[in-house]
């Protein structure tokens, strides 16, 4: 937080001025950078002057224009046009830009970001997507999690060292905030890096008001002339959620195709990437979407995969890679095409209807941009096979002539980075967590059966406050139950993350994304696929579900290895010395991956699916890490509770029974952890035993008080001072001390 004359300072800041949208970039040489993101509502296809915009031929044109051949055009850099769709979409956005601006500062610098929240009818906050935010954990920015949300009107600094370097984002963590627009890059880069970049965001789009629509839709289900809407299929026949789609957008643009047969669209304005020739560019590509792994290519020219979720890895040359919500992937691209446009394609792996969009790479030296593209997609054959990396299954058809190569495939690029390694056993720990759709059309997402139930309050910071942990609850190994899911892990402890996709609730592949840390990928076990069509035929038999006989009815809440020799660090086949590492994981359909961290970053931090509908529904869990080591927050860190608050009363009439003035009440005490993780059950136990002591001692002070006195008495009795006058005082006489000292 700010100091009193830096929060001046900033007060003074706000009143004077708004951060424009232009990206923010911190010198080099500077040791503290410092921004804002002024959070409002907007409308798309509208301009501050000119108000409502069209599109026609690639450029933007006011509303009362009838001939746009002969009339000047409006500046797109300052419309957010999305997918040129003409009719209003309310966006959430970080200083009127979507996507928000990029944040760019180099490596080992403290960043404070100033969040002035203008939404007039919503709370908002700000998480660090990758930043395992080492003694910072109350900056992870996750509402009820490690803070309060920013309510309207209110402002927030987010202050943190930017550290490790890699591709990066941020985006809102309330409700589905971010799928409206309120996510941008932020980027960590090296000192004295010397290749030039290039940053590009991708994601689908709809015209609804957004995922909170959509998560209705997926609950109650999506109609059209009263007739409902059927979900799509991926390439491996899974299903995809709810989240219908209209395009996809690069760097916030796209275009409207409003035939899916004709390919025909409206003609927005699309995204640019202007490159010089003969030149090495990176490329940082982050999804920031709500559902759709989205395939990426440049027509002619080959792609080097460098780097995935900050993590350099082997450099593997690619005709293109998917990548999945949450997700970044690095790519290095020569200039060494002949002087033209050509199309950066972005595209859903949906079947039958493939949402997509391009985006222009302009060669400086070549044709003006008023020549789009004539380019074509690279033709894969027999003799001339296309390699796609990050394939969230085994593989594409048999037809198209298109190799996988799988994420576990990759290894890092770094030889002195090996996987944790447990000192004994008594320091490793194997959880197997399932994310799934136990009943599928009775019981919402979850983690091992386990809805999440968000607390009231701000759970690092306010402990003592959670009244709604799973042991209030039915929960077990065939039934749903709905509770604030929460796992104790042990400071220093090597823990070992089995992620399953499996039971009755598959069908869907999740991105899974851990707060707090990069994780080690050691292993990954798919289904079973036919080669021919690339079609599911059966789940992973690694995995033993439990519960019921048949892994297709099982929910799959107490899974465990199938073969008992794997218990206790002995899974065979892990890659250890060159693991790559990530923070957001694609678990396939009917699969699973083995993950390892060391516990050596205390604080809550949230693990949950980055599809938007999945974790809003309740795909969510905390890892409550060292508790007894999680730092006290800042000074004046906000607090949170609902009413009435049987805790706050409490609290309340404590502090008046025993007022210290001048001195901060400690409100976050520390207590050693339970197995159910936080809870009411051990304040109340805590403070039954603290009266108890309490009592004893005072029974105990009077009782010396009176054997004192009938001590002083029995003395007085037996002993006269000799040479005292009888009107001293204790303090004139020497004797006063002989009294004393009997």
């Amino acid at each position: 937080m700010v100091s009193s004359k830096g929060g001046i300072i900033f007060l003074v800041f706000l009143t004077s001025c708004i951060q424009s949208s232009i990206a923010y970039e911190c010198p080099e040489d500077a040791t503290e950078c410092e921004t804002t993101l002024v959070i409002q509502h907007r409308l798309t296809m509208m301009h501050k002057d000119e108000k409502k915009v069209y599109p026609y031929k690639g450029k933007l044109y006011k509303y009362s224009i009838r001939d746009p051949d002969t009339a000047s055009p409006v500046p797109t850099d300052q419309v957010m046009t999305a997918d040129g769709w003409e009719d209003d979409r309310l966006v959430v956005v970080a200083n009127e830009s979507l996507p928000g601006p990029d944040i760019i500062v180099y490596s080992g610098q403290r960043l404070k970001v100033h969040i002035i929240n203008k939404l007039a009818s919503d709370s908002v906050t700000i998480h660090w997507h990758g930043l395992p935010q080492h003694r910072s954990q109350w900056m992870d920015g996750v509402p009820f999690v490690t803070q309060c949300p920013i309510l309207a009107g209110q402002t927030f600094t987010y202050d943190f060292i930017a550290e490790p370097k890699g591709t990066y984002w941020y985006h809102s963590h309330t409700g589905a905030q971010r799928v409206k627009g309120l996510n941008g890059a932020f980027v960590i880069r090296e000192r004295q890096s010397i290749m030039e970049e290039r940053i590009m965001t991708v994601q689908g789009w709809n015209h609804h008001w957004g995922a909170d629509m959509d998560h209705q839709k997926m609950n109650f289900g999506s109609f059209q002339n009263r007739v409902s809407q059927s979900t799509s299929d991926s390439v491996d026949g899974g299903h995809f959620s709810r989240f219908f789609l209209h395009s996809v957008l690069i760097n916030g643009r796209g275009r409207y195709y409003s035939n899916s047969t004709t390919r025909e669209h409206n003609g927005a304005p699309l995204s640019v990437f202007t490159v010089d020739p003969g030149t090495t560019y990176r490329f940082r590509v982050i999804h920031v979407g709500a559902l759709y792994p989205i395939r990426v290519s440049i027509d002619s020219h080959e792609l080097t995969i460098i780097a995935s979720d900050g993590y350099d890895v082997k450099p593997v040359v690619a005709e293109s890679f998917v990548i999945n919500p949450g997700e970044r992937y690095d790519f290095t691209m020569i200039t060494n095409q002949t002087a033209e446009n050509y199309w950066v394609r972005a595209e859903t792996l949906e079947i039958g209807i493939t949402h997509k969009t391009e985006a222009i790479l302009h060669y400086s030296n070549g044709p003006t941009l008023e020549q789009e593209p004539t380019t074509l997609r690279r033709t894969c054959a027999a003799a001339d096979r296309c390699l796609v990396v990050n394939c969230p299954f085994t593989t594409f058809p048999a037809d198209t002539y298109t190799d996988c190569l799988r994420f576990d495939h990759l290894r890092s690029l770094v030889d002195n980075d090996p996987a944790p390694v447990p000192t004994s056993l008594d320091t490793f720990r194997e959880y197997h967590l399932n994310f799934g759709f136990p009943g599928i059309k009775h019981f919402p997402s979850s983690i091992n059966g386990r809805k999440f139930k968000s607390p009231q309050v701000s759970a690092l910071t306010q402990p003592y406050e959670i009244d709604s942990t799973c042991d209030k609850v039915d929960c077990g190994e065939e039934k749903h139950c709905e509770c604030t899911h929460t796992l104790d892990i042990r400071h220093n402890d090597v823990v070992q993350l089995v992620l399953t996709n499996m039971g009755i609730g598959t069908g869907w592949s999740h991105p899974v994304h851990l707060h707090g840390y990069s994780f080690y990928v050691l292993k990954m076990g798919y289904a079973t696929y036919n080669m021919t069509t690339a079609k599911f035929i059966s789940q992973n038999t690694d995995i033993d579900c439990r519960g019921n006989k048949s892994m297709k009815k099982s929910f799959c809440n107490d899974a465990t290895w199938r073969n008992s020799s794997w218990l206790g660090n002995n899974v065979p086949g892990i890659e250890l010395s060159n693991a790559p590492r990530k923070d957001t994981l694609i678990i396939p359909s009917g699969g699973y991956a083995v993950i390892r961290i060391k516990a050596d970053n205390p604080g809550v931090w949230m693990i949950h699916c980055h599809i938007m509908l999945h974790s809003e529904d309740g795909m969510v869990m905390l890892l409550n890490n060292s508790y007894d080591r999680h730092p006290s927050p800042p000074k004046g860190f906000p607090i949170c509770h609902g009413y009435p608050s049987q805790y706050r009363e409490h609290y309340e009439d404590s502090i008046k029974m025993t007022p210290a003035p001048n001195v901060e009440p400690e409100i976050t005490p520390k207590c050693p952890p339970t197995e159910e993780g936080y809870g009411m059950k051990t304040f109340w136990i805590m403070f039954t035993v603290l009266g108890l002591i309490i009592l004893f001692l005072i029974a105990y002070i009077l009782h010396l008080r009176k054997e004192v006195k009938t001590f002083k008495i029995n003395r007085k009795s037996n002993y006269v001072p000799e040479n005292i006058p009888q009107n001293a005082s204790g303090k004139e006489n020497p004797a006063f001390e002989t009294v004393a000292k009997y």
